[in-house]
């Protein structure tokens, strides 16, 4: 077996940003960059995304907007105010950027390697066909790295 050595990817996906109103949000998006009103969706609650918040589980949900900017896909999040890496970015730093997401395999793997050089898993959850997992690299990096992992 070969030693990990980075994330595996040197591809960026997605850029994460809180906000306090989704709506509001998305609305301003479209209106400075020139882009469709994208759909609002809710996360799934526990019961599906098994949302675990520093070592807890949480009921957390979130509303998110996707806008699609060819390799890299803009997200924007308002947290529900229960206990997640979402609400305490917003509560602590305000709206702004929360991550910057990669597709990685073997999330387990790579969360290991973070965690080697001082990272934080601060929470990790299910959605439809995947996992993703947030890991606290301010220390090193100055912002959460999200990583995503498709099954199938």
């Amino acid at each position: 077996m070969t030693e990990q050595t980075g994330i595996g990817t040197n591809m960026v996906c997605q850029i994460g940003l809180v906000v306090k109103d989704i709506e509001k949000s998305a609305a301003a998006y479209c209106d400075v960059l020139g882009l469709p009103k994208p759909n609002i969706i809710v996360t799934d609650g526990y019961d599906k995304a098994k949302t675990v918040f520093r070592g807890q589980p949480s009921e957390a949900t979130a509303k998110l907007a996707f806008f699609d900017m060819g390799q890299v896909q803009i997200e924007l999040i308002e947290p529900d105010g229960k206990p997640s890496t979402w609400q305490e970015a917003l509560d602590e730093k305000g709206e702004g950027v929360h991550h910057i997401a990669f597709f990685v395999k073997d999330s387990d793997k790579v969360v290991a390697y973070l965690e080697g050089k001082g990272a934080e898993l601060v929470q990790q959850g299910q959605y439809t066909g995947g996992m993703y997992s947030y890991v606290d690299t301010t220390p090193q990096l100055h912002l959460v790295l999200e990583l995503l992992e498709n099954f199938g």
